[in-house]
């Protein structure tokens, strides 16, 4: 596994769910949780849209400095969701080197490429009913009806199959959502100083 070029010997925890599923929330939880414990990190993402701390926790970046930093190689992991642009900044990549482990909320769509990148990678898939989802949505006040129809249709999908995935069904308190987050992160933190193998 040590020759297998892909980065390691930390791990990428990968938050992953619907939009509404309250990924964020729990990232919060568990940041504050986790802050003075090594080896865990919670890099702050870059996104195409101002940032407001009271939704999502994100750094701005403009459209067209966005293009020219993926270009620049950047970012660890990126992507294109309701028309914007999100990243996760390559400063991961040497933390993850250095044997942190990283958590981070990333779109399904890099799951394959993170896989094949990182050596240990674990997906937290963080869900809920539909109709919790339709209100929180709403609640937040940041998408039309529209674009909260169109994130809900996109609530079902598929995760890799090959892929170690623990699903954290959020519709209890922030609190217990974030005992859930918490504890997956130290479990494998405890995994790895074992020298298990996580995937």
């Amino acid at each position: 596994m040590a020759n297998d070029g892909k980065i390691g010997p930390g791990a990428f925890i990968a938050v992953v769910g619907p939009s509404g599923a309250g990924k964020d929330t729990l990232l919060r939880g568990a940041q504050r949780a986790l802050s003075d414990a090594a080896p865990f990190h919670f890099p702050r993402r870059l996104v195409t849209r101002a940032a407001d701390s009271a939704l999502e926790d994100h750094d701005t970046i403009r459209e067209a400095d966005f293009e020219n930093e993926r270009v620049r190689g950047a970012f660890a992991l990126h992507w294109r969701a309701h028309g914007l642009g999100y990243a996760v900044p390559a400063s991961v990549d040497a933390q993850i080197g250095a044997g942190a482990i990283v958590m981070c909320n990333v779109s399904r769509s890099v799951l394959a490429e993170a896989l094949e990148k990182y050596r240990h990678v674990m997906i937290a898939h963080v869900t809920a009913p539909v109709s919790v989802l339709a209100d929180r949505l709403a609640a937040r006040g940041r998408e039309s009806r529209a674009d909260i129809e169109s994130r809900l249709r996109r609530a079902q999908y598929d995760l890799p199959a090959a892929a170690e995935i623990v699903r954290i069904d959020n519709i209890g308190s922030p609190q217990e959502g974030t005992q859930r987050l918490v504890g997956l992160a130290t479990g494998l933190a405890a995994a790895l100083g074992a020298g298990q193998v996580i995937v």
